[in-house]
Formats: structure tokens, sequence, C-alpha cells
């Protein structure tokens, strides 16, 4: 199955808006992860990006993960890009 990673940008004092989202986005990455759609998830260190790692037949399935997560719906992560990868090793 192709693998695909995403780059998102969070928001202004993104600790403070995300946690009343905090545990809604946490049980659904859980239930992407039990399902095999997501490998890794995470900030930077700076909590200024987002970066992901996903098993999925397609782009438009890990845009729906993406659209569907409480962080993108609140406007915790403000803008995302998914591109194809290619693991090399």
């Amino acid at each position: 199955m192709p693998k695909y990673v995403m780059w998102g940008s969070y928001c202004d004092r993104v600790l403070e808006k995300r946690e009343p989202f905090r545990q809604a986005h946490l049980a659904g990455i859980k239930q992407q992860k039990e399902a095999g759609l997501i490998v890794t998830i995470g900030p930077t260190a700076d909590l200024s990006k987002v970066f992901a790692i996903y098993d999925a037949p397609d782009a438009e399935t890990v845009r729906r993960a993406i659209e569907s997560d409480p962080y993108w719906q609140h406007g915790i992560w403000t803008e995302y890009e998914v591109k194809e990868w290619i693991q090399a090793f």
C-alpha cells in the first residue's frame, strides 16, 4: 500500500486553543492507528508544524482522515499538504 506524508501548520497559541479538542483528537488518532491507517504523527519541537505518515490506498483517504480530525475542524491545524512518499529504506 502506498505511504503518504502530511505536513501541516498549527494556529497561534496552539497549547491553549487545542485543549477543548485534545481528547477527541487523540481518540481519533488511536482509531486510525488501530486500523493501520496512520503510522506516526506529531508536532515539531517548536509547535509550529505537524508531521504524519499514513498507509493509505490513496491521497483522498488521507485528506478525509485529516479533515475529519477535530484539530482541522476547529482551526488548530491551519493548513496541510499531502504527498505520496517513496520509502527508500
